[in-house]
């Protein structure tokens, strides 16, 4: 026999505590922080990168996928971890968004030059962040190839299937708020597509193992021919800041 809980509420409002206490300790926003890469981590891997024993980063993990943030995917005699999903990456952009603070980093040069290339070009999970995807979206929209729904126009379609995307998604893009800028990059379905193709024709490329990533030289020039070279204005800025969410 199920026992009742201690408490009754007036409604069945959805129970986000569990998921808000996932979150509760800086190792675990760190390993959340490394996972909005979008590729998959071993536990070790996420471990060294919190600063934490392998061992307590699996108890940690065991605490993401309680709270539905993370996932285990075994592939043959490896075990991986990933993000749930789009709406945990959302859930933990909007935390970024919302915090008062950063986590500490080191007092190096090398700390500082990871933070200033966070916050200039970053993946957020399958999209593109920092100011490289607020100026993207926003030239974009500038442009004419993105409506004020974040809708493709027509102008925008021939772009996409110039770049390569042989059937731009049918679906508005996002209005993601970015968590360092407090300005919106490309999310959703048309972000991941945008992403995607940068990617594949290495217009952007990653910084080491880091969400960080550069805009390569045919990137360069891919934005210039299509009127968007306006994005690559703040990005070689060399201001420092403390870190990226």
């Amino acid at each position: 026999m199920s026992r009742l809980p201690d408490r009754l509420f007036p409604e069945a409002v959805p129970d986000v505590a569990g998921t808000a206490a996932a979150l509760a300790d800086p190792s675990r926003t760190a390993m959340c922080a490394a996972l909005m890469d979008g590729r998959a981590w071993t536990v070790g891997e996420l471990g060294s990168y919190a600063g934490v024993a392998r061992s307590t980063a699996s108890e940690h993990v065991d605490v993401l996928a309680a709270g539905g943030l993370v996932t285990r995917v075994r592939q043959g005699r490896h075990c991986y971890v990933v993000l749930s999903g789009p709406e945990a990456a959302r859930v933990i952009e909007a935390m970024g968004v919302m915090a008062a603070s950063t986590l500490p980093t080191a007092r190096s040069l090398n700390a500082w030059t990871a933070n200033r290339r966070l916050l200039a070009a970053r993946t957020c999970y399958r999209h593109l962040a920092g100011r490289l995807g607020v100026g993207l979206a926003e030239q974009l929209r500038e442009c004419g190839y993105l409506d004020s729904l974040w809708q493709l126009t027509a102008p925008g379609k021939a772009l996409l299937i110039g770049w390569g995307l042989s059937e731009p998604p049918h679906a508005p893009g996002e209005a993601c708020m970015d968590s360092t800028e407090r300005r919106f990059h490309l999310g959703g379905r048309l972000g991941t597509a945008v992403t995607e193709v940068f990617f594949r024709r290495d217009w952007i490329a990653r910084i080491e193992r880091t969400r960080a990533v550069k805009v390569t030289e045919a990137g360069r020039e891919a934005l210039a021919q299509a009127g968007l070279e306006g994005v690559l204005t703040h990005l070689d800025e060399t201001t420092p800041n403390d870190a990226a969410g």
